[in-house]
């Protein structure tokens, strides 16, 4: 990911890769028979690591889960180089149908997440499609969004029952 992450997916070879795990490249290569391959395990790597985030906030008891993932959302964005590698591995995936499966886990997480705010099947389908659109705004901005602003967004996405944010 570090690699990605400075270089972009195009930078990621196998000697890279070694040099950057300060290993001898005989060792990815071992590991990963392909560039593709290595790819795969960054994107499935990161997809089940940000699911296990969500899910642990869903899994939290009480408190104000929008706020916490608010402040989870200004956090990622901040230092956003890894954040960078993801989406560039995510854009992948789309000329890619054998990384996509790395992502199905990732919007169940989000899906999941919605659910705790509601149960209309089109608000859940937002809010999963339009996370990460916040999360690409923020990278794209000169000045990332702040917890509060993201949080103020994720209101209005998943206001409370009865509509009352």
């Amino acid at each position: 990911m570090r690699v990605i992450a400075r270089d972009g997916a195009a930078g990621v070879t196998h000697r890279t890769v070694a040099r950057e795990a300060e290993l001898p490249t005989t060792a990815t290569t071992y590991y990963f028979s392909s560039i593709d391959a290595l790819l795969t395990a960054a994107l499935t790597q990161c997809m089940e690591e940000d699911s296990a985030r969500i899910e642990a906030l869903v899994a939290a008891p009480g408190g104000d889960k929008r706020r916490a993932l608010a402040e989870l959302m200004a956090e990622i964005l901040s230092p956003p180089g890894h954040l960078l590698a993801e989406f560039e591995l995510c854009l992948l995936a789309v000329r890619r149908p054998e990384q996509r499966a790395a992502t199905r886990r990732w919007q169940e997480a989000l899906a999941a997440f919605a659910r705790q705010f509601t149960d209309e099947p089109l608000r859940v389908k937002l809010f999963a499609q339009s996370y990460d659109g916040l999360l690409l705004q923020g990278l794209l901005a000169d000045k990332p969004p702040t917890a509060d602003e993201f949080e103020e967004l994720l209101r209005e996405l998943l206001p409370d029952p009865g509509g009352a944010a």
